[in-house]
């Protein structure tokens, strides 16, 4: 763009704001928007050294990104997952994002007071979740893991390995990352998405709920509902209701 300016024009001050429109018709999606940061910034900075004295690209919308739909995982996504995780730390890994959606540095900071067998609580930065059967059962056996295999670490970082075993720090950000699933549709992360969105379905898609279980901000929690929303209005291929095949058939 810059380039077929510079053969029609001899300065930058002879870009007008018909000519950033008219580049920007032949763009569309993320490219026009790319297009129009790169200009507000390039003729934002010559205006404040003096180089140009009209910005021609004022008020000129970028306009809101249209945010995808999160789709939730298919189940032999998340049977392959389990089916994947062996290790004991590793299974408490992947129920902890899977079933309380957390994220991997939020694993790695957890220490052994903020796991509560007794009482079935558990404190995920900060925020207290019930102990669901699945999460205490994994659990209890990672515990008797790590009793076993490290009775005398000084480490009170729920999760530990042979390296960490040896000091007080957390375990590194690969070993939290489930390195088991590598190669796996259904990654630490999605199935952490997964969660979230499972909460928003089951919830009505409230964005103020999915906050406040989940500590989301504003725009991720809005953007949930949003996705949670969508697919909730969306009609189902096989509901024997809509579906051609079952239409005008008798009982």
């Amino acid at each position: 763009m810059l380039l077929e300016w510079s053969n029609r024009y001899e300065h930058l001050r002879e870009v007008a704001r018909d000519d950033v429109l008219a580049h920007l018709d032949t763009v569309q999606g993320t490219q026009r928007q790319a297009t129009i940061v790169a200009l507000r910034s390039l003729f934002r900075r010559a205006k404040k050294n003096g180089t140009i004295f009209k910005n021609p690209t004022s008020r000129i919308r970028v306009g809101q990104r249209e945010e995808s739909v999160i789709q939730a995982l298919e189940p032999q996504h998340v049977n392959g997952s389990v089916a994947a995780v062996t290790h004991p730390a590793d299974r408490l890994i992947l129920v902890l994002a899977a079933g309380h959606a957390a994220r991997s540095g939020a694993i790695r900071r957890l220490q052994l007071d903020d796991l509560d067998i007794g009482n079935r609580r558990l404190v995920i930065d900060g925020r207290t979740r019930p102990l669901d059967d699945l999460t205490h059962q994994v659990a209890l056996e990672w515990l008797e893991f790590r009793r076993q295999r490290w009775p005398d670490t000084a480490n009170l970082h729920l999760l530990i390995n042979k390296q960490t075993a040896l000091g007080t720090g957390p375990i590194g950000k690969s070993s939290a990352a489930g390195p088991a699933l590598h190669g796996q549709t259904a990654t630490l992360e999605r199935l952490r998405m997964d969660r979230q969105l499972e909460e928003a379905l089951v919830h009505g898609a409230d964005a103020l709920h999915l906050a406040e279980v989940f500590g989301l901000s504003e725009k991720t929690a809005i953007r949930y509902a949003n996705s949670a929303r969508a697919l909730l209005e969306r009609p189902l291929e096989n509901d024997p209701a809509t579906s051609p095949r079952t239409q005008g058939s008798t009982p």
